[in-house]
């Protein structure tokens, strides 16, 4: 067997940036998901505590919509600031779709209330589709 302890000298010496790195990550896509909470018309954990399951996809869609850029950008980032900026591009990405498919079919947080899945999951699908979209953008 070899000797651990380059692995283990590695460990320390990279633990510090990792941590930085996941938790800036981290903290950039909660702040994005209770940013998005605050904006969107409907109450969404209220819903989803009531068993709406269109509110649970639209918003699994938001929290995946979210993170993968960010995971993306994790990947590629030079520093923190990399994480930060282009969290709040994913933000204002989400938001334009919620607001592009509010537009294409109509009343959507309304729909989503009404507990209306094939609303929420198209919703749900347009913000993984443009997060893919952008993920790929931000990996360049």
């Amino acid at each position: 067997m070899t000797d651990p302890a380059p692995v283990i000298q590695s460990l320390f010496a990279g633990l510090p940036i990792f941590m930085l790195h996941l938790g800036s990550a981290t903290l950039a896509w909660a702040a994005a998901l209770a940013l998005y909470v605050w904006i969107t018309p409907h109450r969404e954990f209220a819903l989803i505590r009531e068993g709406n399951m269109a509110a649970a996809v639209s918003f699994g869609g938001a929290a995946i919509g979210l993170a993968l850029p960010l995971a993306f950008c994790l990947a590629a980032s030079v520093n923190v600031w990399d994480v930060l900026i282009w969290g709040s591009v994913t933000l204002i990405l989400q938001l334009i779709a919620f607001r592009a498919v509010d537009l294409l079919i109509g009343n959507l947080s309304k729909r989503i209330e009404e507990n209306e899945v094939a609303a929420a999951t198209f919703l749900a699908m347009t913000k993984i589709a443009l997060a893919c979209l952008n993920a790929a953008a931000v990996a360049g």
